[in-house]
């Protein structure tokens, strides 16, 4: 027992450090499992131990299948091990299915049913919204009561007008088979509170806000409900200082990464959407197009770090407050709690402020330059979504974004960075760490969360979200199964690590950063740690491999 290093020995007698170990560590199971011991060790320290004999270590490898996938397979069931783990009852309700919640009967009604009609059947099914079917569309789209109610008030409709023109399309829909939280995250993301389920190409009901928060326990439609709201920045403010809360709580309770990093992605951009219109004036809100990059744009944010966003103008726009404006957004956001990008990747920023026609030539430049600048600015870049404004300006840019796949220098150039930063990990598992301890960005998101960015744009894969690039890489043949696996766990794992430490750091009052400390981790997730950076190593690999990084 204690904190221990150990040295390895081979034939010759030279000696390398190994690894750091500390309680509860296992040490010598991959020799009784290859029948050879590589490698003689000492300790540096005085160390206690406990003697496994290898007979009964490998009868409980063949009689327990748990504790033979903790040794014996990828990093990705070692995860779903360790993920149990840390269960909860949320952690189970986490991979609910949609079709396991209490759905409301789809009424379809006819385009031409009058609104009057319309209503009384909402009143007789007990519905808060009909499906409304038009021969004029292959998709039913949705009424709901309250297009009902602005029909008449509002727009100042007869009773007897059809409700086909009040329908919303296309008809927002999620699968039985999937999970209830993503449903949760959909609505928050469209704005809207319920939506249509489907099996297969059936629709079989619908599903509101009610029906998934009686699963959940968490507060996340009431952040949501609050910036549709707000009607001041202090009010935004205000809402948005329930964040920190609403994950602490979602992570505690065993929140998977990448469905909890997708809520408070959409949380966010709720947040940043509703500066945008309450700063600039509605007349003007479509003839730009705000964008978020880096992890907001990748769907891959947790507590706020800092701001990565950007803005595109309609080339006609004149608009002498602009410049004010936009400066006014950044104050504004940092106001809110997001801390100004030390980067300079700001709408603020007029290299990241630009006209559409601005935006094309800078996307063309980057076919011809490949410094290290114009590769992190088109990196940057890649990971853009719109969340305000009008997306249309952004769509044609994209195609340009995409097309730049086609050129193996540029890829190249971009593909380098991968192997930027030393492994944390050496080749016999020590931790590498200076007295902040590892880095955690450096040494494992970074390479990954890049390397399959490269990856994406090679295979012409559009999605941004990091999970979902390397799930659609397996799909073409970019990864194989088993490496997209561990990747994406890797991943999961490195963000959970850094979340952990971040929150800790917070309530000791300091600043959340990138670093952790191997010292102060359970057993369990220090193997987890040294897993993961193994996978990363293997990954880098990959990477320069396809990317011809030698030559």
């Amino acid at each position: 027992k204690g904190q221990g290093h150990a040295f390895a020995l081979d034939a010759a007698g030279h000696e390398q450090r190994s690894a750091d170990y500390g309680a509860g560590d296992i040490f010598g199971a991959w020799a009784v499992m290859a029948g050879r011991a590589r490698h003689s060790y000492r300790a540096d320290t005085d160390v206690v131990s406990f003697l496994i004999p290898a007979g009964l270590f490998r009868t409980l490898l063949s009689e327990q299948p748990a504790f033979a996938a903790w040794f014996q397979e990828g990093l990705a069931v070692k995860g779903q091990l360790a993920d149990r783990a840390r269960g909860s009852e949320l952690a189970e309700l986490m991979v609910t299915q949609v079709g396991a919640a209490q759905l409301a009967p789809a009424v379809r009604v006819p385009a031409t049913m009058s609104i009057a009609d319309a209503s009384e059947r909402l009143r007789e099914e007990r519905v808060d919204c009909l499906l409304v079917d038009d021969p004029a569309h292959p998709q039913p789209g949705v009424v709901t009561r309250t297009d009902l109610l602005e029909a008449l008030t509002r727009a100042r409709q007869p009773l007897d007008a059809p409700v086909g023109p009040l329908a919303s399309r296309p008809l927002v829909a999620q699968q039985t088979t999937d999970d209830l939280f993503q449903a949760l995250v959909t609505m928050a993301e469209r704005h809207i509170e319920r939506i249509a389920v489907r099996d297969g190409e059936a629709i079989v009901g619908t599903l509101g806000m009610a029906e998934v928060l009686s699963h959940y326990a968490s507060h996340s439609h009431l952040i949501s409900l609050r910036l549709a709201r707000a009607r001041s920045l202090d009010e935004v403010a205000d809402t948005a200082r329930g964040m920190t809360r609403l994950v602490r709580s979602l992570h505690a309770q065993g929140a998977r990464m990448p469905a909890l990093m997708e809520l408070v992605s959409a949380l966010n951009s709720r947040v940043m959407a509703r500066l945008f219109e309450l700063l600039v004036p509605r007349e003007l809100q479509g003839r730009m197009c705000l964008l978020v990059l880096g992890s907001e744009g990748r769907r891959e944010q947790l507590l706020k770090t800092d701001q990565d966003n950007a803005l595109v103008v309609d080339d006609d726009l004149d608009w002498p407050e602009l410049d004010a404006t936009m400066a006014r957004f950044t104050e504004a956001m940092g106001e809110v709690g997001y801390p100004p990008c030390p980067g300079g990747v700001m709408v603020s920023n007029p290299h990241w402020r630009m006209s559409a026609a601005q935006w094309r030539t800078r996307l063309d430049a980057w076919r011809s330059h490949y410094d290290a600048q114009a590769a992190m600015d088109l990196a940057i870049t890649l990971d853009a979504r719109p969340i305000a404004g009008n997306a249309a300006l952004f769509e044609p840019l994209d195609v340009r974004l995409q097309a730049l796949g086609g050129d193996e220098r540029l890829l190249h150039a971009m593909a380098a960075a991968v192997l930027q930063f030393e492994s944390p990990i050496s080749m016999f598992g020590q931790l590498r760490q200076d007295e902040r301890g590892v880095d955690l960005k450096r040494g494992g998101i970074f390479p990954i969360v890049h390397g399959l960015r490269c990856l994406a744009l090679k295979h012409g894969i559009s999605q941004r979200n990091s999970f979902a690039r390397c799930e659609a890489l397996e799909q073409v043949g970019g990864l194989d199964a088993a490496l997209a696996r561990d990747v994406a766990q890797t991943l999961a794992v490195l963000q959970r690590l850094r979340l952990d430490a971040q929150l800790a750091t917070l309530d000791s009052g300091g600043v959340p950063d990138n670093f952790l400390q191997p010292a102060a981790l359970r057993r369990l997730d220090r193997e987890l740690l040294r897993d993961a950076l193994r996978v990363v190593k293997a990954f880098q690999q990959h990477v320069r491999g396809v990317f011809h990084l030698n030559d």
